[in-house]
């Protein structure tokens, strides 16, 4: 959904984020009373209480951060200094303690266990970074931001859906950092975008785009295989058939942000453990989820990237079977 324009984001979605919050947090014993005589009566334990709690925590998160923005702004000379070094910084530090609180949350409330495999941190130091990251949800997406910001000590350069402009909190900061906003859909313009923003890469960044270009659903991973097949890439259909827990990649982004940080590792992430929440109906069922959440890194040096479009077609094809693999054996683990 098209977000709405930006005086409109600013001068009324933000403001009524922050009032609501207040309406909320001082009629909150009212709420919990509620969610407590409620709860005998629904499936799962204490699932509204949960559910309440979480929707507090992020709506208090959002406008905290909502006035700390507002205050950075004002101190920044009115924006005018707010996108330099120093201010970046201070945004990417705001970015990495609402990502914390918010983990620490949903682990605490939502009983979720994080397992990470792959290379150990120090091995990123001192390199510019691609991630290239398998698109499973939002969930994931914010698991795979925090682990970047608050585990590797990154900052994130991120391409992300337009639509993500509705929540206020988010589309103020993300706006203020190295982040492209893009429309659904492909093409030359959408390429030149991604690759301006992986251009110059320095040694704590991280570019991050995920090649699939949404959320996995099956209807999507059909649809992209039809697609495959309309534009006369059978040999990809094929391929991407026998893939059954991703989509298909597009190569597109890929080629771009491959031209434009050729000196830049690689890195593939893909996760395991909520990519079969797709609604809020499922979460709703699934609470508290009790659930582990397995994220796989693996690194591939820059030296290693094949440098032809038609090779990188081949390589990004081989590591996309092979993280549909690595999903296929980690959902047979207890």
């Amino acid at each position: 959904m098209t977000p709405p324009p930006r005086w409109v984001r600013r001068t009324m979605l933000a403001p009524a984020v922050v009032l609501m919050t207040v309406a909320v947090v001082t009629t909150l014993p009212m709420w919990l009373l509620l969610a407590a005589a409620l709860s005998p009566f629904l499936p799962g334990r204490w699932r509204p209480l949960r559910v309440l709690w979480v929707a507090v925590v992020a709506m208090v998160l959002d406008s905290v951060v909502l006035v700390v923005l507002f205050v950075l702004w004002l101190v920044s000379g009115f924006g005018l200094l707010v996108r330099s070094p120093p201010f970046q910084y201070l945004h990417y530090r705001l970015v990495g303690w609402y990502l914390q609180v918010l983990y620490g949350e949903a682990v605490r409330v939502l009983r979720l266990k994080v397992e990470v495999e792959g290379p150990d941190p120090d091995e990123y130091l001192d390199r510019p970074l691609l991630v290239f990251c398998r698109h499973a949800g939002p969930g994931d997406s914010f698991l795979l931001v925090h682990a970047l910001v608050n585990w590797y000590a990154r900052e994130p350069r991120i391409v992300l859906t337009a639509a993500l402009q509705w929540d206020p909190a988010l589309d103020v900061v993300l706006n203020r950092l190295p982040t492209r906003f893009l429309p659904a859909g492909g093409g030359a313009q959408l390429q030149r975008r991604i690759g301006e923003l992986a251009t110059a890469l320095d040694h704590n960044d991280a570019f991050v785009i995920f090649p699939e270009g949404g959320n996995f659903t099956e209807r999507r991973r059909l649809a992209g295989i039809k697609r495959l097949r309309a534009r006369g890439l059978e040999r990809m259909a094929r391929r991407s058939e026998a893939m059954r827990h991703v989509l298909p990649p597009r190569p597109g982004g890929v080629h771009a942000a491959l031209a434009a940080a050729p000196e830049a590792d690689v890195v593939f992430v893909a996760h395991s453990g909520l990519d079969h929440l797709f609604t809020v109906a499922d979460i709703w069922r699934e609470l508290p989820l009790d659930a582990t959440v397995r994220m796989r890194w693996w690194r591939v040096p820059a030296a290693d990237v094949p440098s032809g479009e038609e090779d990188q077609v081949e390589w990004l094809y081989q590591w996309w079977a092979k993280i549909d693999h690595w999903i296929e054996e980690t959902r047979r683990l207890p």
